[in-house]
């Protein structure tokens, strides 16, 4: 028996909500506007005139209710100013991530307001490009060099940053631009930094992120946001600028560590929610720090 959309909507809300998915309003909407090339407001109008359920509509619930993330199945996560491709084998980029971009953003527009001429910056485990292609966007002026490890991940990434003339490669984060030391003026990282015995409670992260993006090493976790510390005073020129993704209870510690390699005005950044989400500081200049080359 055919359903109406409204029908379907509201079957697939009740479906999605007892499989525990919090957002399972939007869901059935966005799955819907998936299928018939809508919004999620077209898609209420729709459904209010009375239209018909598009063919698919329970087979893409029922792997949203066995918790497949909907950005696998839509094949887009929206971030920012963009719609980005992602799917098995990439992190998909989440909000609090949008503030870690805000305050790249808004140092390269510092720089360029006090006559920087094309400031030059790197996105430390590019993931899915989230970072390296909002900024290439907002800051065209910018030179966006963007490195990851993960074969299937720079995969992704070289699609989502395809025309945006950042330069993208494949490698480690601890050892990435050896030719760009000391010449960039912001290095941003959201590196893996979940501890090895902390697995995720949210099933789409559990099941379907790659492990490769979520576990930092080590028992708590930073192993791998030291060794980006680590890159980016190599990379930084004097007074240049180093911000990194983390967690919550994370955030102490990553401001030692960014203290104890010599970066000053150590400070926090809160997502939307008020969490405290990222740190950032500064390489000292030559002025203040015998140690850093003119």
């Amino acid at each position: 028996m055919s359903r109406s959309l409204g029908q379907a909507v509201r079957w697939a809300e009740q479906v999605l909500a007892e499989a525990g998915v919090e957002s399972a309003r939007t869901d059935a909407l966005l799955l819907a506007g998936h299928l018939l090339g809508l919004s999620r407001g077209e898609v209420e109008a729709r459904a209010v005139i009375g239209a018909d359920e598009p063919a698919g509509y329970a087979e893409l619930v029922a792997q949203r209710a066995r918790r497949v993330p909907l950005q696998h199945l839509t094949g887009v996560a929206h971030f920012r100013y963009l719609s980005l491709a992602v799917g098995p084998g990439v992190f998909v980029p989440r909000p609090e991530t949008e503030v870690v971009v805000q305050a790249v953003v808004d140092e390269l527009r510092r720089r360029l307001a006090e006559g920087v001429h094309r400031p030059r910056v790197v996105d430390l485990g590019t993931g899915s490009g989230a970072i390296a292609a909002s900024v290439a966007h907002e800051v065209p002026q910018a030179r966006v060099h963007a490195v990851e490890l993960s074969g299937s991940a720079h995969a992704w990434a070289a699609e989502n940053l395809r025309g945006s003339r950042a330069e993208l490669v494949r490698g480690d984060l601890r050892t990435a631009f050896p030719e760009l030391a000391g010449r960039c003026d912001v290095v941003v990282s959201n590196p893996p930094y979940i501890p090895a015995g902390a697995v995720p409670r949210e099933p789409e992260a559990r099941e379907h992120d790659p492990a490769l993006a979520l576990y930092g090493g080590g028992e708590d976790g930073l192993e791998l946001p030291r060794a980006a510390v680590a890159s980016a005073v190599r990379l930084l020129r004097p007074g240049g600028y180093f911000v990194m993704e983390h967690a919550e209870v994370q955030a102490g510690a990553v401001a030692r560590i960014l203290t104890g390699a010599g970066f000053t005005g150590v400070t926090g950044h809160q997502d939307l929610t008020g969490r405290d989400r990222a740190t950032a500081g500064r390489r000292p200049d030559a002025a203040t720090d015998g140690r850093m080359s003119p």
